[in-house]
């Protein structure tokens, strides 16, 4: 005989306060809906564990359902494809925050998230490894390859404080840089004006031949996608380093 799903929560929270939710919620949802044989109930679990992630519901109500899914049969190699694939629809961040809870529920350790890692959660790409050209920076950054053929993207991360030297990007004609803020908070700078805050969608042309820098407000991590413009006999040419005093100056 098939498992009968009963539910009580509604009537014990809010009987008296909302009756008539309390009798939508055990009577209809979870005795009628549920109960509905057209589709099992393993199958309801999981469509509901991904409405849930789709709406960006991850409090204690997307952990029961959750832990339903565990008890109806969905095992962590099955839950782990159905977040993952979920995920490529509904967004990054949503996908990290189910696989903390799911890790969770399927008894695996949650181990402290970095603030590197914090950061990842809040943007879509990539932060990377640690930049290799490090060298011609104040500070840690990071760099992941985007797009490496037609137009090569990269996606550049500076924790807080970190900018990157004084610098020229060189060319006979063409050439320059276009930059675009994909998280957090930093500037851009060319020589001889004001700083320029960059926040999410802000975007920076930076001709061939400008002296110019960008980088980490001091209280905030920052990404960019570094986008390099064709040109004829392109370089790029490192500088100084941005004083701590100017650099000081900026909020």
């Amino acid at each position: 005989m098939k498992e009968k799903i009963v539910q009580t929560a509604g009537r014990e929270q809010l009987g008296n306060f909302a009756p008539m939710f309390a009798h939508l919620n055990d009577d209809v949802l979870f005795g009628e809906v549920w109960n509905e044989e057209a589709i099992d109930v393993k199958t309801k679990c999981i469509i509901t564990v991904v409405s849930l992630m789709a709406s960006g519901i991850t409090d204690s109500s997307l952990t029961y359902h959750l832990q339903n899914a565990k008890a109806h049969g969905v095992t962590k190699e099955e839950i782990s494809a159905i977040i993952t694939h979920a995920t490529m629809y509904v967004g990054w961040p949503k996908g990290w925050a189910v696989f903390r809870q799911a890790k969770e529920v399927w008894n695996e350790s949650v181990s402290e998230l970095t603030q590197k890692d914090k950061y990842q959660n809040t943007i879509f790409f990539p932060i990377g490894d640690p930049n290799p050209y490090g060298q011609f920076f104040v500070g840690q950054s990071y760099l992941a390859p985007v797009s490496t053929e037609q137009v090569p993207v990269f996606n550049v991360t500076f924790e807080p404080g970190c900018r990157n030297n004084w610098h020229i990007h060189h060319a006979k004609s063409g050439g320059g840089q276009m930059l675009i803020c994909i998280g957090g908070r930093g500037y851009y700078q060319q020589w001889g004006e004001e700083a320029i805050e960059m926040t999410p969608g802000k975007v920076i042309n930076i001709p061939a031949e400008v002296k110019h820098w960008h980088g980490a407000a001091k209280d905030s991590w920052f990404s960019h996608l570094a986008i390099e413009v064709a040109g004829d006999t392109t370089s790029n040419e490192w500088l100084e380093a941005v004083s701590d005093e100017d650099y000081g100056k900026l909020a």
